[in-house]
């Protein structure tokens, strides 16, 4: 798709697309990084913030492969804006010492860190989560 520069003719809609669509990325760019994460955390069943060299992501990433789900991971350190995703998590979760990954949502709701989901997994918790969320379907 090609659209038009701003010297073209005001009357072409490619000019207005075009303003619409710098526009739009403008303002994702400039979005609160809690807006953002409660924003990519609502478009998944299962939602994990994650580090790509953490080993507590991992396991929590395999944890979920392993069950069958196929979450949705945002990588953080491969995000322009993920030191600022990272505070806004450490602000959520209420860890404030340590490192806040991995954060999971499921339906829109914070779980919480590797702790929390492993706790709700021993304890039978987890599943009936991930079925009310449309993300397991045994």
């Amino acid at each position: 798709m090609q659209f038009q520069t701003e010297s073209s003719s005001s009357s072409s809609w490619g000019y207005y697309l075009s303003a619409a669509v710098r526009r739009s990325t403008m303002m994702m760019s400039m979005e609160d990084p809690m807006e953002k994460v409660g924003r990519l955390a609502a478009e998944s069943a299962v939602v994990i913030f994650s580090v790509s060299s953490c080993c507590m992501c991992h396991a929590v990433k395999r944890l979920f492969c392993g069950m069958g789900v196929n979450p949705t991971v945002y990588e953080l350190d491969q995000d322009p804006r993920g030191t600022e995703l990272e505070r806004a998590l450490m602000m959520l979760v209420g860890n404030y010492t340590s490192a806040a990954v991995p954060v999971v949502f499921i339906g829109g709701k914070l779980i919480g860190s590797m702790d929390r989901v492993m706790a709700s997994h021993i304890n039978g918790t987890l599943v009936p989560l991930l079925k009310e969320a449309g993300a397991l379907w045994l």
